[in-house]
């Protein structure tokens, strides 16, 4: 056969009418020799389980689960914790699993090998009818006996389950521990918070932000209180100073009155009572008047005028010469008219009035000055007040923020422990093996028709590369450029058949021979 010339769907073809049986044998001898494979393999049986992990049955926007570890790496940690050899160790002894192997390898082999046994499958999630299906994953136990296998599939199932449960119990509860201890430090923080701000605002009440106002309101009534103080304690003291001039002024007539009564002359001394009198109910009658009206008012001005006038008069009837009294007049212990007693007792009221008005108007200064002091005071106050709320503040919120946290992670762990939190569910647990998972009979014998054609063909390409024969018209063309007249079919004798092997054997070995024509087959 040509080892350049393309070759073409015919001459495939012909190869396979002339290989047929080269090929035909393996392909018949290959699923019997794989069949026959198989039974030398030990049988092995696998058990499977499916787990299928269940969302929380209390929905989310009430009670947040604590867990929210990915998919994969939960699975991850449940499968290092469950499949450690402190966990896989039992099951080996309980079993006598691998006997044996047992003499030869240690338990630490063999557990690797139980490790290698057991298969984990995870399942991705499928969207059906716009619904998420809860995703899981299915565990395989791969044996030599198939009960040991659903034994050992079911066990490992239970470890998943066990392991997946107390990991989230022990996250939740952590999680809650944690967000306890927090909340006790919160706590402190917010107390000795709530101590400086109450201690704040005893140092400076009446300065804080929200009593100014208070104290603005307050300020105006006392400097309107100070101001009518002010004046009726003027007013008090003027009229009792008024009043301390007509006793002075009554007593001098008095006394001179009681002198001429005495033994003095009524020549010598003008009688000074009508003035006198005159003098007290000009007073009165001020005094009535300074009750209704001011002092602009025109009566008020024209009784005052008449009483400047009845003093003079007074006054000057007493600086004229008085006679000396007489033994029987300085004996005399007469009271003093019921008047004078009265202008007395009247200026006594207006001294208390005095010091009552002065006591208050010291009280109201006083008090004045210490509200425009914490105005003047406010800005300073109120940054300082702006500081320490906003510390108080910020530790209230962080406070109230770890108490939800808390409650709620109390609310997930109370789920957990209740096994209501999502969860690992056995969906199908473990089944007993009705045939082995290896060898796959079936499939070896199958594997090796696919090597018999595999086989079968491959001797067939040899057969052809190492065959030199001529067999077409092509062929000749090719092999020696010009085109046959003629082709003379090969007539099959003895002697013919002879030189053909003969040809054929040289040709093995090497040597040149006659070049042989046959015809298309």
């Amino acid at each position: 056969m040509s080892k350049h010339r393309q070759l073409t769907t015919g001459d495939y073809g012909a190869i396979l009418r002339r290989r047929w049986l080269l090929i035909l044998l393996p392909v018949l001898f290959g699923p019997a020799i794989g069949y026959g494979t198989s039974l030398l393999f030990r049988s092995r049986y696998t058990s499977h389980s499916l787990l299928l992990i269940e969302p929380q049955r209390v929905p989310d926007s009430y009670v947040k689960p604590v867990i929210t570890e990915d998919l994969n790496q939960r699975v991850e940690n449940i499968q290092q914790q469950s499949l450690s050899r402190t966990r896989l160790q039992p099951l080996v002894e309980r079993y006598g699993l691998f006997k044996d192997q047992a003499a030869q390898k240690s338990m630490e082999e063999l557990v690797g090998m139980l490790q290698l046994a057991i298969e984990l499958t995870p399942i991705k999630p499928v969207v059906r009818s716009r619904e998420e299906m809860v995703p899981g994953f299915q565990i395989d136990v791969t044996l030599e006996d198939p009960r040991v296998a659903q034994q050992v599939c079911s066990d490992v199932t239970s470890m998943f389950v066990d392991e997946d449960l107390r990991q989230r119990e022990h996250t939740a509860q952590g999680t809650t521990n944690f967000l306890q201890s927090q909340l006790v430090d919160a706590k402190r923080n917010l107390d000795e918070q709530d101590a400086k701000l109450a201690a704040f605002k005893r140092k400076y009440t009446g300065m804080l932000p929200d009593q100014l106002q208070t104290t603005m309101n307050l300020l105006g009534p006392l400097q309107s209180q100070l101001e009518a103080v002010t004046q009726a304690l003027n007013r008090a003291q003027q009229d009792k100073t008024y009043t301390e001039s007509i006793i002075e002024q009554q007593v001098q007539a008095w006394e001179i009155n009681t002198a001429m009564k005495s033994g003095v002359s009524p020549g010598q001394v003008t009688d000074p009572d009508p003035l006198v009198k005159r003098l007290s109910d000009l007073q009165n009658y001020l005094l009535s008047l300074k009750t209704h009206f001011t002092d602009d008012y025109p009566e008020v001005i024209t009784v005052k005028s008449e009483i400047e006038d009845l003093q003079k008069q007074i006054r000057q009837a007493a600086s004229r010469p008085k006679p000396k009294p007489t033994e029987k007049a300085e004996k005399s212990t007469e009271p003093e008219p019921p008047q004078i007693q009265q202008l007395r007792a009247q200026a006594h009221s207006y001294d208390d009035a005095i010091k009552s008005n002065s006591r208050e108007q010291r009280r109201l200064t006083d008090q004045i000055k210490q509200y425009e002091a914490r105005l003047q005071m406010s800005p300073v106050v109120e940054q300082q007040y702006k500081e320490i709320t906003r510390d108080h503040q910020s530790a209230l919120q962080f406070y109230n923020d770890l108490l939800s946290k808390r409650d709620q992670s109390g609310m997930a762990t109370d789920l957990q422990r209740r096994q209501e939190g999502g969860q690992l569910r056995v969906m199908d647990p473990a089944d007993l093996p009705a045939k082995p998972s290896f060898p796959n009979k079936p499939l070896f014998a199958l594997g090796g028709l696919g090597l018999g054609l595999a086989l079968g063909l491959g001797m067939a390409l040899i057969a052809e590369q190492t065959d030199k024969r001529v067999r077409t018209e092509v062929d000749v063309e090719f092999y020696l450029g010009v085109s046959p007249f003629a082709l003379i079919p090969v007539i099959e004798t003895a002697t013919n058949g002879k030189r053909a092997l003969k040809g054929q054997e040289k040709a093995r070995a090497g040597q040149k021979g006659p070049l042989s024509i046959s015809g298309i087959h």
